[in-house]
């Protein structure tokens, strides 16, 4: 690996044999920290709980060894990994759809995947099925829900404001639907429909992780190209055809794979909302950047999963709230900042 130093103030150029990537030095940078963050937070997770585990005994019991390690490895681990995966992908997956869009309100749980996936789930749940049938249908569900909104918003052309809206009233029509099967089913069964539409980590383990990390690992090799091809999603429509690019086929390749990793996160973890919405942007603004970076905001989700995971568990103990609660509660208030200073823009 080589590293050059670019024309451009604070651009390094990293060759990788006969590839060459042009790096930020502001994004190499805040991409450590937030590495380092994670690492840390991850750790936290791992030591503090009802008995409290200290770092040194954590990593002891990483390797196998100490009176630790039962609960470390068997109770904690699983869960930060869930974690950090459904994180990842979240950001990765609001990052996309706010290029495609260039809206900072646009995200997975705004678009009516979340929603479409927590349609499907409650009809399994509610319907007596076995738990093997949640995740596949989960995942179909929230993908059928996007297709809609591409449908719905591809009529008259891909544009971002129709796309925001479209995924708005799908995301509505379908959470109504849902609560129609939850009132209408075993009260037992509606509960637990309940549970898992309020998004959780709890009880989820190294299968989940699998079925997460082994697509993104499939599809790495898109999601390289996604993040060169967003440095054309913001531009302006004419002058991006002008430059020739397809943009109507780049912008519906690039929501689809927002689509299929978002939708992939809910149908193991449930909608932990804002996440997809918040990581992106925070990325960005830490970068200064004009769209959100994709490793970067997957760190950022990833960072904001487990630690907001970490206080669901802790603060209210021994009560363990849902991740997906205390993650909603912070996105309340700041969709409303978003929406003040755009309206004050």
């Amino acid at each position: 690996m080589t590293a050059v130093r670019h024309p451009g103030a604070g651009v390094l150029v990293v060759g990788f044999g006969p590839v060459a990537v042009t790096v930020r030095r502001r994004a190499l940078v805040f991409g450590v920290v937030l590495a380092v963050l994670t690492a840390v937070a991850a750790l936290a997770s791992l030591a503090i709980g009802s008995t409290f585990v200290a770092p040194a005994d954590v990593l002891s019991a990483l390797g196998g060894e100490g009176p630790a390690s039962l609960i470390v490895q068997d109770l904690r681990l699983p869960r930060v990994e869930v974690g950090l995966a459904v994180g990842a992908l979240l950001g990765v997956s609001g990052a996309l759809l706010q290029s495609v869009t260039r809206n900072p309100l646009a995200g997975p749980d705004v678009m009516g995947v979340t929603q479409g996936a927590g349609l499907a789930a409650t009809a399994v749940m509610t319907a007596g099925l076995g738990a093997s049938w949640l995740g596949p249908a989960a995942l179909l569900g929230g993908l059928a829900a996007a297709a809609a909104v591409f449908a719905f918003a591809g009529r008259t052309g891909l544009t971002a404001n129709r796309f925001v809206l479209s995924g708005i009233a799908v995301a509505l029509a379908l959470r109504a639907l849902t609560e129609v099967f939850i009132i209408g089913s075993d009260p037992a069964d509606g509960e637990r429909a309940r549970v898992w539409l309020s998004g959780s980590l709890a009880g989820l383990g190294q299968r989940e992780t699998l079925t997460l990390l082994v697509p993104l690992l499939v599809l790495s090799p898109v999601l390289f190209w996604a993040g060169r091809a967003l440095d054309t999603a913001g531009l302006d429509d004419d002058l991006a055809r002008g430059l020739g690019v397809r943009v109507g086929a780049r912008r519906l390749l690039l929501g689809a794979v927002a689509v299929v990793l978002a939708a992939l996160a809910t149908s193991q973890a449930g909608a932990v909302d804002f996440v997809a919405l918040a990581a992106p942007q925070l990325a960005r603004r830490l970068l200064r950047s004009d769209r959100p970076p994709l490793l970067c905001a997957a760190l950022t989700g990833a960072l904001l999963t487990v630690v907001a995971d970490l206080i669901a568990r802790t603060a209210f103990a021994p009560v363990q709230l849902p991740v997906g609660v205390l993650t909603a509660a912070l996105g309340g208030p700041y969709l409303l900042w978003l929406l003040v200073r755009r309206k004050t823009r």
